[in-house]
């Protein structure tokens, strides 16, 4: 998006949050109007609307720093996590306001028209509407709350058994333990984190394949983690590939030169970790001399960096094989590998985050990134070429998960 634009959007988010400032004051105003206590009275108004603008402009100090050689990091997005919350509350409470400072208004029109009335001709704010305005807006405040303290820690086990009649018989029952998106520049909780590995490492698992964006900018954000992270082994091996964050393409480098060392430690820390970085190549697994092949491709994704080569990724690989492919976007699934003339019969992604916020149940899913994307999370099959999104394990801007929690999958193989 051009950077006008984005600059255009938010001076529209900052005069919509300024005016609800002012709105939700006068309300509050009026909740504590004939309190006893006037010192409390006087610092709930009052201490809201410093608050909020305090956030405000903290917000937008930060706001140069996220391209910078330093790019986001844990403070700046927990300040765009608080601003994005208390923007949502101030919403919910405003509505609420107006609907009641409406009807206010409505009556003030019946008055004008009446006349044997004799009283203000439009009725004064009733505290009880600030009062329901108040609950109304506490319950985004607090959901958006433990999405931020304990929803982005939240680890959740998916389990999908897909069948195929042309898997080799050695591979029937072979697992595979996916994560995605760990965005180890965000983490802020190396215990919230433990957890995440050890759901991945008790899953016992035939084989473990991470889809990308290990970092948000910088290969030293996954140092602090490096220990952790190589944990997670398989028997038959631990593969990677690269994600959109993974270049480095959201902040400012010095040189073309320091930028592409930055990308080559990247590269050396997944061997670190133990895992074989897959860059537009494939490998066989093999089992009891019968073989299935693991096909990483870079990032290719629909508006986003476009540097994977599933051609050269493909060669010399024998038709008739089973193939997995790892393909950090969707997109990629989308335009390229499910009309692929290969029969590529599963490919795992990540990058959506499920947008770290929506509803999910049985019957109903919804989430803001569906509009983005046609398969954000799940498993998707066309005509038997099977994609499964990973929710991710980390997260990014926004500091938590609500709704769509962080994701461990593991992918059972069956044969039919």
């Amino acid at each position: 998006m051009h950077r006008g634009v984005l600059t255009n959007i938010l001076l529209i988010i900052l005069a919509i949050s300024l005016l609800l400032d002012w709105y939700v004051f006068s309300g509050l105003r009026t909740l504590t109007t004939g309190w006893r206590s006037r010192l409390a009275g006087r610092l709930i108004p009052w201490g809201f609307l410093v608050f909020s603008l305090g956030l405000t402009i903290t917000f937008l100090f930060g706001l140069r720093s996220f391209r910078t050689a330093v790019g986001m990091r844990p403070f700046h997005e927990w300040v765009l996590s608080l601003f994005l919350a208390l923007l949502i509350t101030k919403l919910f409470f405003s509505i609420v306001l107006f609907l009641g400072d409406a009807g206010r208004l409505i009556a003030g029109l019946v008055n004008a028209v009446n006349k044997h009335h004799t009283g203000p001709a439009i009725p004064s704010r009733r505290r009880f509407i600030s009062e329901i305005a108040t609950l109304v807006a506490a319950v985004p405040f607090t959901a958006f709350l433990y999405g931020m303290l304990k929803g982005k820690y939240d680890y959740k086990l998916h389990k999908t058994t897909l069948t195929f009649d042309d898997l080799p018989p050695a591979f029937d029952g072979f697992t595979i333990t996916q994560i995605s998106d760990i965005h180890s520049g965000s983490f802020d909780n190396a215990a919230g984190v433990q957890r995440g590995i050890d759901l991945a490492k008790a899953q016992n698992s035939d084989l473990f394949v991470f889809t990308g964006d290990l970092v948000n900018n910088v290969a030293w954000e996954i140092e602090p983690w490096l220990q952790r992270f190589s944990e997670l082994k398989a028997p038959y091996g631990q593969f990677s590939i690269l994600g959109n964050h993974d270049y480095g393409d959201y902040i400012e480098w010095a040189s073309r030169e320091e930028k592409a060392r930055n990308l080559q430690q990247l590269k050396a820390h997944h061997q670190t970790l133990g895992y074989r970085l897959l860059l537009d190549e494939h490998v066989n697994i093999e089992k009891d001399g019968q073989q299935i092949s693991l096909i990483g491709v870079q990032n290719w994704g629909r508006g986003f960096i476009q540097l994977g080569d599933l051609e050269k990724a493909l060669e010399g690989v024998d038709p008739t094989a089973f193939k997995i492919c790892l393909s950090h976007d969707p997109t990629h699934w989308e335009e390229k590998i499910r009309h692929h003339p290969a029969n590529i019969h599963l490919t795992l992604a990540g990058h959506t985050h499920g947008a770290q916020f929506g509803v999910e149940s049985d019957k109903w899913r919804w989430s803001p990134v569906q509009y983005r994307y046609l398969d954000w999370a799940g498993l998707a099959n066309e005509n038997g070429r099977y994609l499964y999104v990973n929710r991710g394990f980390g997260f990014l801007a926004f500091s938590g998960r609500l709704g769509i929690w962080p994701e461990v999958t593991v992918i059972t193989l069956k044969r039919s």
